[in-house]
């Protein structure tokens, strides 16, 4: 087997064989916590910009399906991996793993303690790293890795977005439900299947399409998607929705809770090692349930930087950071976790139901 290598900006060095691609490429190092899902994982695109270690010990073993991407390819920097299954076993798989990686030119790394790798990055944080098959060299690629652009010096979101707008069309929709136009600042594929599923038409647009643009399609509703990178640097998009507060109702997830929470005059600050796997406690703070999320992100809303007239709804069970918010006065509301939970548990699901109800109540709700 081919030996890689990963190395972090703070000279730990990580050694084992490559699978996939050959190469070498460069991004923020973290970790994910979820047990399944490596595809959807690999397809996300909040993933942009960073090199994804998964903290299960087994990958690759169910292979890859087209009913499991999340975007068109994978959007990972690169993939950290302890064990790789190569022989895949499951009756839905058109492929395996590594002929997938190679397919789009992303390198693996397998073989490594991936439980020193996370006790390091949750001790120190997350931190720049370099992974390579060519240069194997350990003072060669820390420098590298010092030397790699950080991730809010980078608008991933634009490297993302759509090109230009459409409709998101699997035959299901009807003519006659409520049109939502979605931003896409990297949204998961899953977000417009349950909008669908909650009885509305999906009409998406890039990142920084005016508001005016938007309105003029008199959509029923507007959703803010996830996406990647640091949400300071957006200032085209948080403008944008600070136009479309209270002239339609707006649903914020993951970054697009962090974009809307800046339109709302919040502040946004990078968590040390950040949220990423389908097993986050959220607590409900009024009704007092708990559910198990999907999350994915490395930046958060400072809840006391809020507006009076923003309720918090949600908060994370393990840190305390917010993971939800909704206007008193008009229909806004937003969550830091991914309530279209892909891969993750579905306690989350019922909010696509609550703003399609928002929505065809309208402004008066």
């Amino acid at each position: 087997m081919k030996p890689a290598c990963l190395a972090l900006e703070d000279g730990r060095l990580f050694r084992g064989h490559a699978f996939g691609a050959e190469g070498e490429r460069s991004g923020e190092v973290v970790f994910n916590t979820a047990m399944t899902g490596y595809q959807e994982v690999l397809t996300d695109p909040s993933y942009s910009g960073q090199i994804v270690v998964m903290t299960y010990p087994e990958i690759g073993n169910y292979g890859v399906s087209d009913e499991a991407l999340e975007s068109r390819s994978p959007k990972v920097e690169g993939f950290v991996v302890r064990n790789f299954s190569a022989q895949p076993s499951h009756a839905r798989a058109t492929g395996g793993l590594e002929e997938y990686l190679k397919q789009h030119g992303v390198i693996g790394i397998s073989d490594v303690d991936t439980r020193a790798l996370t006790r390091h990055i949750r001790s120190l944080g997350a931190m720049r790293g370099v992974l390579s098959t060519t240069d194997l060299d350990a003072d060669s690629l820390t420098r590298k890795a010092k030397g790699a652009p950080r991730l809010q010096d980078v608008d991933w979101v634009g490297r993302v977005t759509c090109g230009r707008p459409f409709w998101w069309s699997d035959g299901k929709s009807r003519k006659d439900a409520p049109l939502v136009v979605v931003y896409d600042f990297g949204a998961k594929w899953n977000i417009f299947r349950l909008l669908v599923e909650a009885g509305a038409r999906v009409r998406v647009v890039p990142a920084t399409t005016p508001a005016a643009q938007v309105l003029e399609q008199r959509p029923r509703g507007v959703l803010l998607s996830n996406g990647p990178g640091d949400p300071e640097v957006l200032e085209t998009p948080i403008r944008e929705v600070r136009a479309l507060l209270g002239r339609v109702p707006v649903l914020g997830i993951c970054l697009g809770h962090q974009i809307l929470g800046r339109a709302l005059g919040a502040r946004t600050f990078k968590l040390k090692f950040g949220h990423h796997g389908a097993n986050q406690p959220v607590k409900d703070l009024r009704s007092g349930k708990v559910e198990v999320t999907s999350q994915n992100h490395g930046y958060a809303v400072d809840a006391e930087k809020l507006p009076s007239d923003v309720e918090v709804t949600h908060i994370n069970l393990n840190d305390d950071t917010l993971e939800g918010f909704r206007h008193r006065t008009h229909p806004t509301l937003a969550v830091q976790y991914h309530p279209e939970a892909s891969p993750g548990p579905h306690d989350s699901r019922y909010l696509f139901q609550d703003f399609l109800k928002m929505v065809n109540e309208g402004l008066s709700g």
